[in-house]
């Protein structure tokens, strides 16, 4: 019995306390607690290695379905960016973008007139993400964690000139917590 008694405090005792310590050496570090940056989810770049700046078209149409889908019908709480709630209502007018233009009548007197054009913005439309992310940094293993704590829909825009306009739409936080604390920071 003693022969065995020994092995056994050995295998039940020390060695769980050294694989416990060994795992738990991590020690993470915070690099910053907000961060928010834009990634393209469709590369402006044709020349570019497809993965780069790019999702394949139909992960990148499902993913954008699913947030715009999910803020119209209210399954996902939407923010302002002031981090205030938005309506299913206020989302889809969001989702309208109106321009005002003069146009000049083809036929004579060529009268110029004010004309609005509305266009409703759409999967095809969402070629960025914003992201909002917490960063940890273990400075031994440079192993690094990300947390997102907010995404939000950016839209490629044409203004009244024909110039590019990017649009962030609304925010989405997968914590309802975020956006109280985000809210209180201001």
């Amino acid at each position: 019995m003693k022969k065995y008694f020994l092995p056994f405090i050995f295998l039940t005792g020390i060695i769980p306390v050294l694989l416990f310590s060994s795992c738990h050496n991590r020690k993470e570090e915070v690099i910053t607690k907000r961060i928010q940056y834009d990634v393209n989810i469709k590369s402006p770049h044709p020349d570019y290695d497809w993965w780069i700046q790019n999702l394949v078209g139909p992960q990148r149409e499902m993913l954008v379905k699913a947030i715009l889908r999910g803020a119209v019908s209210g399954k996902f709480k939407v923010y302002d960016y002031f981090y205030q709630p938005l309506s299913r209502q206020a989302v889809s007018r969001i989702l309208t973008d109106t321009i005002a233009v003069k146009v000049r009548e083809p036929m004579p007197p060529y009268a110029i007139r004010d004309t609005l054009i509305i266009k409703q913005i759409g999967v095809k439309d969402i070629l960025r993400l914003r992201f909002m992310e917490a960063w940890r940094i273990n400075p031994k293993t440079m192993q690094f964690s990300k947390k997102v704590e907010g995404i939000a829909p950016v839209a490629r825009l044409l203004d009244a000139e024909g110039n590019v306009r990017w649009q962030p739409l609304f925010w989405i936080f997968p914590n309802p917590k975020t956006a109280k604390r985000l809210q209180h920071s201001r």
